[in-house]
C-alpha cells in the first residue's frame, strides 16, 4: 500500500461488509435521534482531575474485558490523560497536542503516535459535519517507521443514548480508516469506528470498533479482526 491511498469503492465495500459486525445485540447503532441542539454545546475544556471511568465487552459474546479510568494528568505543551485498570495496573497515557487532537493513541493493540495529530471527535459539532484526514503513524519503539493512515470522519445526527453513567444526548459520528499495516503481507487494512460524544463531559460515552484485512495472495478473502464496545460507567 503506497502513498497514494484513496478511500476507493472497494474500500467502501469492505466497511459496509463490516455493519454487521457493529449492529450486534450490544451496538447502539439504533439509538433514538433527537433534533440538534440550538444552540450547539461547547466542548466542556480539559482541567487535571477530570476523569472518565469505561467497561470494556467483546460485541460478539458480551464478555466483559476490563474497566479502564482515564484521567487528565498534566495540561502544558500537551495534555497527557493517564490509564489504569480496574485492578490499579497503569497503562500507557493519551497524549494529545491540543484538546481534542490526539498524538499517542492508546486504543489499539500498539501503541500508535500519529504527525500531525489526529482529531478525536468533528472539528464541528453539526450533523452535516464531514471530512478527511491524511497523517502518518508510527509504533511506539519504531519511530523510524512512517505509515499511511487516511481516515474519513462524517457525523450521522444526535441521538439520546444510555449507558451505566446515566442518560446522555450525544454526537454520532463514525470514523472509517484506511491505515498501512507494519506488516506488509496484510493489506486493504480497514477500521471503522462508531463514536458517541457528549461535549458537556469533554469525552465520548459509548464507542464501537471493527476491523478486517486480507492477505497478500488471499484470494480477496476477508479477515475480521475484533469487535470492542467501550461504556461509560462514571465520570467527573
Amino acid at each position: 500500500m503506497g502513498s497514494n491511498m484513496n478511500l476507493s469503492r472497494r474500500t467502501f465495500i469492505a466497511s459496509a461488509a463490516l455493519a454487521p459486525v457493529a449492529c450486534g445485540s450490544l451496538s447502539y447503532e439504533h439509538g433514538i435521534p433527537v433534533a440538534q441542539p440550538n444552540p450547539l454545546p461547547v466542548v466542556r475544556p480539559p482541567q487535571v482531575g477530570q476523569e472518565w471511568t469505561y467497561i470494556k465487552k467483546n460485541i460478539f459474546d458480551g464478555k466483559i474485558l476490563d474497566v479502564i479510568t482515564e484521567r487528565v494528568s498534566n495540561i502544558g505543551s500537551s495534555i497527557v490523560i493517564d490509564r489504569m485498570t480496574a485492578d490499579g495496573a497503569r497503562l500507557p497515557s493519551e497524549i494529545q497536542t491540543s484538546w481534542g487532537m490526539v498524538a499517542t493513541d492508546t486504543q489499539w493493540s500498539h501503541l500508535l503516535n500519529f504527525s500531525p495529530s489526529l482529531p478525536l471527535w468533528p472539528e464541528q459539532l453539526s450533523s452535516t459535519w464531514a471530512k478527511q484526514f491524511n497523517t502518518k503513524y508510527s509504533i511506539a519503539g519504531y519511530s523510524d517507521s512512517r505509515l499511511n493512515w487516511q481516515e474519513y470522519m462524517s457525523v450521522h445526527g444526535w441521538e439520546k443514548i444510555t449507558v451505566p453513567a446515566g442518560q446522555f444526548t450525544a454526537l454520532r459520528f463514525q470514523s472509517l480508516i484506511n491505515y498501512e499495516n507494519q506488516d506488509p503481507s496484510k493489506i486493504d487494512c480497514i477500521r471503522k469506528e462508531t463514536t458517541w460524544f457528549v461535549p458537556s463531559i469533554g469525552r465520548w460515552v459509548a464507542r464501537e470498533v471493527s476491523g478486517s484485512y486480507q492477505l497478500q495472495g488471499g484470494y480477496g478473502s476477508v479477515i475480521l479482526e475484533g469487535s470492542y464496545q467501550w461504556q461509560l460507567s462514571s465520570y467527573k
